[in-house]
């Protein structure tokens, strides 16, 4: 059975940092390009960040550049998004997503940025 399980949400003063983690089962974590999503209200998902398998090639959106890390640990089954520096329109509901051909969703993380 497929599952991405996010983890690390919650709520963080403008400013502040998170760290997401997204633990997978059920597949080759290895041979997935993993990407972290956001969806705020009333707005579509959009991209934060992606690496590949190998973590040799990572992207990210303007809109975080500087401020959002993304990272895996193989070994782990694992992917990461330290945010730092955060911003309220950073409030959103945080996806992760595998895909090799297959694309697979987490359930979500809700974060909120706010003073």
């Amino acid at each position: 059975q497929v599952q991405l399980v996010e983890s690390g949400g919650g709520l963080v003063q403008p400013g502040g940092s998170l760290n997401l983690s997204c633990t997978a089962s059920g597949f080759t974590f290895s041979n997935y390009l993993m990407s972290w999503y956001r969806q705020a209200p009333g707005k579509e998902r959009e991209l934060v960040a992606l690496v590949t398998s190998s973590g040799g090639y990572i992207n990210y959106a303007g809109f975080v550049k500087g401020r959002f890390t993304i990272s895996r640990d193989n070994a782990k089954n694992t992917v990461y998004l330290q945010m730092n520096n955060l911003k309220p329109e950073d409030t959103a509901v945080y996806y992760c997503k595998a895909e090799w051909g297959t694309a697979y969703w987490g359930q979500g993380t809700q974060v909120t940025v706010s003073s």
